[in-house]
């Protein structure tokens, strides 16, 4: 593996010897100057090298990877797709789609997603119309090769997106058995935050001495983003909540729960107090995921109240505050939900709610960002019972309820 860190193409995309019809989308989508990752891995993949790309989420990784496939694609070329690039969810494979019709030098030119949660009838419908870039989730794209309505025969352009986490939610095995059904003569791209060893070994077995470019800061966080934390007794989350965003006013904002349940209840509980509220997470159906998501994104919905369903990958440029109403469990998964602003060099916002038990989760997560956070307090508001009165005060006993069935509550947005 060669490592590289350089810059990349000095005259922006008109140096890169892009077409004039992709240059011309380029403009159209407002893209007039490549961010690093995209200066860097856009001229070693024209050139047809394999290219692990290591940068930041919110860091223009979709542009990069899919400019040189748009460059280079041929409509007269026979039916199945040239390219094939994979995600771990739902949300980031609608969200490339997006992208690539933004990109697309021509309408000629059809991406199309193909994931779970959606009737086959309709993607199908979509993949006989003609498809050059497929662009799926592991699962449906092992589906729809299982029902041969999906060929891999003529892909010569594969992209591995958001490497670590499909490995993390265990899409090794599903990956290694679509890339067995793609040509062995082809260039691979391969995206992803980190490195861990898992894919290493998987860039070491089905890439062709893969250029490395690393573009991630020696911190795990962006400068840009001011991290702070205030100390807050479960029972006082909500009423901090909403001093808070009176304090904030978000221009948008994404708030992390922990768990569905607390999700639901959060979003329940906020949409009395205000409007454009919604919230997401895995429970619910993807056609209502997918309508939030584009809400989201237009920027009409200004409170998403959200699971780590969210915390990678998609690409939301409005987001000034993150809220972590819970800590995560996982140190990294805070990085990657704190993400969510500050991208592209802007300005965020990241809170969390630190209970009282919670000391060792904060540490722990300083520790992994190589960063102290501020401690932070909402004038006025006692957030947080002090030790004293806390020590003295056992705590009430909760009321045993039994639970019968398990309780489904109707989501809806409130825009």
């Amino acid at each position: 593996m060669t490592t590289a860190t350089r810059a990349g193409a000095g005259d922006g995309f008109r140096g890169m010897n892009l077409s004039a019809a992709l240059l011309a989308a380029l403009q159209r989508a407002n893209y007039h100057h490549p961010t690093p990752i995209q200066a860097a891995l856009i001229p070693e993949a024209l050139a047809g090298r394999d290219v692990i790309g290591q940068a930041q989420t919110g860091t223009g990784k979709t542009a990069a990877f899919l400019v040189p496939f748009l460059n280079t694609w041929n409509d007269e070329e026979g039916p199945g797709p040239q390219a094939l690039v994979l995600t771990p969810t739902r949300e980031l494979a609608v969200q490339v789609g997006e992208e690539a019709r933004k990109l697309r030098p021509t309408e000629r030119c059809r991406p199309v997603p193909i994931y779970g949660g959606q009737e086959f009838r309709p993607q199908l419908a979509e993949l006989k119309k003609g498809c050059h870039i497929a662009i799926g989730t592991p699962g449906r794209v092992l589906d729809h090769l299982a029902r041969g309505t999906l060929t891999l025969d003529r892909v010569r352009y594969v992209v591995l997106d958001e490497a670590d986490r499909m490995l993390d939610i265990g899409f090794r095995p599903d990956i290694e058995k679509i890339l067995r059904h793609c040509p062995r003569q082809r260039q691979t791209l391969l995206l992803s935050a980190t490195l861990p060893p898992p894919v290493l070994r998987l860039a070491e077995r089905y890439m062709t001495e893969p250029l490395h470019i690393n573009l991630s800061p020696k911190t795990a966080t962006v400068e840009s983003i001011r991290q702070t934390y205030i100390s807050v007794d479960e029972d006082k989350k909500f009423d901090l909540l909403m001093r808070v965003i009176d304090r904030e006013q978000p221009r948008q904002c994404i708030i992390f729960c922990q768990r569905k349940r607390t999700a639901n209840d959060l979003f329940c509980s906020l949409r009395r107090e205000r409007q454009r509220v919604a919230v997401m997470h895995g429970d619910l159906p993807q056609s209502l995921r997918n309508q939030i998501m584009r809400v989201f994104r237009d920027g009409r919905i200004v409170y998403l109240v959200a699971t780590d369903l969210v915390g990678r990958g998609i690409d939301v440029t409005g987001i000034s505050h993150i809220i972590n109403y819970d800590l995560p469990e996982d140190p990294e998964n805070y990085v990657h939900r704190i993400g969510r602003t500050g991208r592209m060099g802007a300005n965020g916002v990241a809170i969390a709610f630190v209970t009282p038990e919670q000391g060792k989760e904060l540490t722990q997560i300083e520790m992994f960002i190589n960063k102290q956070l501020e401690e932070d307090r909402i004038e006025g508001f006692q957030a947080c019972t002090p030790r004293s009165r806390r020590e003295q005060t056992p705590p009430e006993p909760k009321p045993y309820v039994p639970i019968f069935g398990r309780r489904v509550r109707r989501i809806s947005m409130r825009l």
